[in-house]
Formats: structure tokens, C-alpha cells, sequence
């Protein structure tokens, strides 16, 4: 899998939304029962190799993956609901409009993986590496504790890589020492998020709204909070670096 490289990843996140079988030659289309089976037979040496298949629209709740590779994988309208998907490699794989509620993404390997319009509310992707496109996902109560957004500094050739949630919804999200240095999260909902200690070094923020959100200890240095709404009635006086925040003078305080 390392020989993909950056050029995979590069070509990947140039390729339109899709959804039909057909429109992903060279994707080996699975079903349930394929899925199944074999996961039923790989043995815990070696976790199941979904590398590459078209598992789309397949119902897959439930299921426990293992820490199968799932890298290059198409999950495009897929339901994961309560799946057991820690540890799992989804390296530049595709979720677009999944259902990932309740499913458990500890530890898992989510770099450039698309999430547009993803639904995982009450997710755990605690200890998650997660680098993707999650416009418009639903993050809801999910529990983000010491995942690490932080933008892949190391790739610059190919632009800025980083956690796009912009008009996420993060409602009662607990992001408790996680690193979302420069994630995109212009327009997002974290209305009474918990985001003690998290960093949000140089993170867009542009018209999120942050109301009721504890932000204890959380770090904003070089942040862009332009027309946030940031009411904190935990932990405003002790969140680190405000004062160093980009357009500070326009954050709203209801």
C-alpha cells in the first residue's frame, strides 16, 4: 500500500462524487455476505483486506471490522451504524453520506478520507488520525477526545492537508485535548462542545458558533474567529492565546 504514495492520495481527492458500481472500474463490488464471510475468516494475524472495494450502500451495521484494511475503500452510502471500525485503515477512502452513528473509530487511521455529508453522531473516533473532507457531517455528541485533525505540515507540495469541517455539526461534542491545529471549521456548530485543552492553533472558525462551548485551557493562538460566536460560560478567561486570535474585534459575545 505505501507504493500509492502521495500520488494516489493526490489523485483520489481530484475524483468527483460518485455512486454507482459502474462508475468505479477496477473497485471489486462486495455484498453483505461477501463482507461477512470474509471477515469471518481472517484470522486476527491479519485483519481482512478490503483494499480498494466498492462496498457502497451495503447494510454493515454492526459489524466488527477488526482493524481491517479498509484503505481506498468505497463505504458511499454505506451503513455503519455501531460498527466496530477501530484501529481500521481508511486511508483515503470514500463514506460520502454514510451512516457511521454510533460506530466505534478509536484509534483509526481516517487520512484523506471523504466524509461529505456523513453521519456520525455518537461516534468515538478518541485517538483517531483524521484528515479528510467532512463538510457538512454530522459529528453530533461524537466523542473526538485526543484525536489528532492537526494539518499534515509534511505535504505541502501537494496544498495544505487538513480537516475540512466547514457547516459541520458538532453539537455536545466532546473534543476534549484534541488537535485541530488549522481545521477548517468556518460555519460549523459547536454549540456546547467540550474543547478543554483542545489546540486550535491557526483554525478557521469564520461564523462558528461556539455558544455554551467549555474551552478550558483550549489554545486559539492564530485562530481566525471572524463573526464567531463565542459564549463560554466555562473556562473563556483561562483558553490560552485569544488575545493572539486573528480579527478578535469582530467575535461576537451574546
Amino acid at each position: 500500500m505505501k507504493c500509492c504514495g502521495r500520488l494516489v492520495i493526490a489523485a483520489v481527492l481530484l475524483l468527483p462524487p460518485v455512486s454507482n458500481a459502474a462508475d468505479w472500474p477496477g473497485y471489486e463490488k462486495l455484498t453483505r455476505e461477501q463482507v461477512i464471510a470474509a471477515l469471518a475468516k481472517a484470522p486476527a494475524s491479519a485483519p481482512a483486506d478490503f483494499y480498494a472495494r466498492n462496498l457502497s450502500r451495503l447494510d454493515l451495521s454492526g459489524l466488527d471490522f477488526k482493524g481491517a484494511n479498509l484503505a481506498a475503500a468505497v463505504l458511499n452510502g454505506a451503513n455503519l451504524t455501531s460498527a466496530n471500525l477501530s484501529r481500521c485503515n481508511l486511508t483515503v477512502s470514500f463514506a460520502e453520506g454514510a451512516s457511521l452513528a454510533g460506530a466505534d473509530l478509536r484509534g483509526a487511521m481516517m487520512f484523506s478520507m471523504q466524509l461529505q455529508g456523513a453521519n456520525l453522531k455518537g461516534a468515538n473516533l478518541s485517538g483517531a488520525r483524521l484528515i479528510g473532507d467532512l463538510r457538512r457531517a454530522n459529528l453530533e455528541q461524537a466523542v473526538l477526545t485526543k484525536m489528532d485533525c492537526a494539518a499534515d505540515m509534511k505535504n505541502q507540495s501537494m496544498g495544505l492537508m487538513r480537516a475540512v469541517l466547514k457547516s459541520a455539526n458538532l453539537e455536545r461534542a466532546i473534543l476534549r485535548d484534541a488537535d485541530l491545529s488549522r481545521v477548517d471549521l468556518e460555519f460549523a456548530s459547536l454549540r456546547d462542545a467540550d474543547l478543554t485543552n483542545a489546540s486550535l492553533r491557526g483554525a478557521a472558525l469564520g461564523g462558528a458558533d461556539l455558544s455554551g462551548a467549555t474551552i478550558a485551557g483550549a489554545d486559539f493562538s492564530a485562530a481566525d474567529l471572524a463573526s464567531t460566536r463565542l459564549f463560554a460560560p466555562i473556562g473563556l478567561e483561562s483558553a490560552k492565546n485569544l488575545d493572539k486570535a486573528q480579527n478578535i474585534e469582530r467575535l461576537l459575545r451574546e
